[in-house]
């Protein structure tokens, strides 16, 4: 996996990296399970999949897709136990920039 500063490490060492409009677009919603796809969640966490995590999270849901609001000390609890990662915002950072690694085709 490839985070911030690897990114931007891994990016300037490829010449060769596609325009972002080629990559992204503005308009369209990015899916939950492509930012923390199951290689991210099984690498970071012991769950199989972002679906199973969050079944197993303080969220009223029970898969990805049903994901609302979840009070910001319930995730950042749940996250620093079920996770690699010290609270939800270094988790949501993480799976961006997996996310733009994957895209860019830096994995």
């Amino acid at each position: 996996m490839v985070f911030q500063g690897d990114l931007e490490d891994a990016a300037a060492s490829h010449d060769d990296l596609p325009d972002a409009d080629e990559v992204y677009d503005p308009d369209d919603e990015i899916p939950l399970e492509a930012v923390f796809d199951d290689a991210f969640v099984r690498e970071y966490t012991s769950f199989e999949t972002f679906d199973d995590l969050v079944a197993a999270s303080p969220a009223d849901a029970d898969e990805a897709a049903a994901l609302d609001y979840v009070g910001d000390g319930e995730w950042d609890e749940f996250v620093a136990t079920e996770t690699e990662f010290e609270d939800e915002e270094a988790f949501v950072m993480a799976g961006r920039d997996n996310w733009v690694a994957n895209r860019l085709g830096l994995e």
